[in-house]
């Protein structure tokens, strides 16, 4: 812990509304813990072209309310490589850099963990990810924001939906996990969610339609999931058009507006706790974890944990929905 004098901070991966108020935590709980601390510009890539600037508290000022990250993220894949690793790693000495906190999702702590255990390099990760997809914490930075912007949309589509009497496929964001998509349904009172979780165990189309599907309603909101298990709301589209033409179908694809907007109070908290409790962590001399929050607590959960563990939905959830939505 005496070797760390300075530390770096960089937004990974795509964006997700509370990062700016993670960098803005973990400058500023460094900066009162007696720590230098650099900004890293465009992710892993920064530390491969040396975009790196020192960061004092007044650079962090009036962030906590911006969506997406004023560091700006980027995919990097030279640092996939061994040898764009070894440059980095020779960016972080010249520039002086002793330990890392890198906010961002799945593919970011995976970058972490690889480049920590072949350097022996104290990092700790932040969960930023709108999909809420890593395993060790109850909710990921920009969650909830996302959760929020679906609900708002999908509010206003359910006003022509109803005026037309049709079938709107929803599709939202969740590559790989379907919490948008089943919360997102529960929220605004939609008949079904279509999940890449359950996808494998039944036609989930076939069986929102055996079901009864819409013998109450005159017009009907599914939200689904843009996962490729899923075949996402174009291709559900094509399968009741051809299947069951008597029903009048439209897709909305909410896309990147997922990812945008000023972060709720629950994400700002949520990124302030988490980026304070990152320097906590580097004082305890921790290493390789990345900070979660489960009943409340904070946790540090070992990078291959939050990384190679699945995050289950809860199937409860589901049996919530399917009550609601007769």
């Amino acid at each position: 812990m005496s070797q760390i004098k300075c530390i770096g901070i960089l937004t990974s991966g795509g964006d997700a509304p509370g990062m700016n108020a993670a960098i803005r935590a973990v400058t500023r709980a460094a900066i009162y813990n007696g720590f230098e601390v650099k900004g890293i510009y465009r992710g892993y890539k920064g530390l491969i072209t040396g975009e790196i600037s020192p960061f004092k508290t007044q650079n962090v000022s009036n962030i906590i309310q911006q969506g997406g990250t004023i560091l700006k993220t980027a995919r990097c894949q030279e640092f996939k490589t061994p040898e764009g690793r070894k440059i980095a790693h020779d960016t972080l000495v010249k520039e002086g850099i002793d330990a890392l906190v890198v906010i961002g999702g799945d593919g970011t702590l995976t970058g972490a963990r690889i480049f920590a255990s072949e350097y022996n390099y104290p990092i700790v990760g932040l969960p930023g990810t709108i999909d809420n997809d890593l395993y060790g914490t109850d909710t990921t930075i920009g969650y909830d924001t996302a959760l929020n912007t679906i609900m708002e949309a999908v509010d206003k589509i359910r006003d022509t939906a109803t005026s037309h009497e049709r079938l709107f496929f929803i599709e939202v964001m969740g590559r790989d996990a379907g919490f948008l998509a089943l919360n997102g349904a529960i929220a605004t009172g939609a008949e079904a969610a279509i999940i890449p979780e359950i996808s494998t165990e039944v036609d989930q189309l076939e069986e929102l339609i055996k079901n009864g599907f819409r013998k109450s309603k005159n017009s009907s909101i599914v939200l689904v999931a843009e996962s490729p298990i899923t075949g996402g709301a174009m291709h559900l589209a094509e399968r009741v058009q051809k299947e069951y033409p008597q029903y009048d179908v439209r897709v909305t694809i909410l896309g990147h507006i997922q990812r945008g907007g000023s972060p709720t109070a629950h994400d700002r908290i949520l990124a302030s706790r988490m980026g304070s409790a990152a320097i906590d962590a580097l004082l305890e001399d921790q290493r390789n974890v990345m900070i979660g929050i489960r009943n409340n607590e904070i946790e540090y959960v070992p990078f291959n944990k939050a990384i190679k563990n699945d995050k289950p939905i809860d199937r409860e959830l589901l049996n919530t929905l399917r009550r609601l939505s007769i």
